[in-house]
């Protein structure tokens, strides 16, 4: 048995390919603060394999933004071959790390397992198990049983209700007039979607 915490680390993003011959790397974030890949400063990284992350320190950075990914540039990576080394690499930060957030920002952690609900009926939608960066951050919702059959959205071409109970998940739009109210304390997310939103995406 180990003692590895994962939860100890936050994954900031994943390096997936050298940038060009002189060792910078292509970095796609999975963390909506610039700071973590713009401000020089030390970094871990977590090799494939691994299971402690090493310290290393970034030197610079820049975001490419019709690619949604970072370049950046790390000590001791000077060459295209010493770049290539380290595809699939992991960037990290301790978990204690986390910038302070403004009005209506949360961590990605802190809203994966948040049970959703329909903010005018109350009714249990599901619960969030990930976040799709994009323009705007989609969350994923694996439906709960009793909502899918209640919609009718486990139906054959038919119309008949089918015994398929494989839990399907649907993408919400993470803004606010879709996900009015998110509150941490209690573990839930209010959602008004606009009309076949839910069914769309099943």
């Amino acid at each position: 048995m180990t003692n590895d915490k994962p939860d100890d680390w936050l994954e900031i993003g994943k390096i997936v390919a050298p940038q060009g011959l002189s060792g910078e790397l292509r970095v796609y974030p999975d963390s909506d603060f610039p700071e973590r890949f713009e401000v020089p400063g030390k970094r871990w990284l977590l090799r494939p394999g691994d299971t402690e992350p090493q310290p290393i320190e970034l030197l610079a950075g820049r975001y490419i933004s019709n690619k949604n990914l970072y370049v950046i540039r790390l000590a001791g990576v000077e060459n295209c071959n010493q770049a290539e080394e380290l595809r699939g690499c992991k960037l990290m930060v301790p978990a204690s790390d986390r910038p302070e957030l403004g009005e209506n920002e949360y961590h990605v952690l802190d809203l994966i397992g948040l049970e959703v609900f329909m903010q005018v009926s109350g009714e249990f939608v599901g619960t969030v198990v990930d976040i799709i960066p994009a323009g705007n951050d989609l969350l994923e919702v694996k439906l709960h049983e009793s909502f899918t059959t209640d919609k009718g959205q486990m139906t054959n071409d038919k119309g008949q209700i089918t015994n398929d109970k494989k839990q399907k998940t649907v993408l919400i739009p993470f803004v606010e007039a879709i996900a009015p109210v998110v509150d941490l304390q209690s573990g839930r997310i209010e959602i008004t979607p606009p009309l076949g939103l839910l069914e769309i995406n099943n």
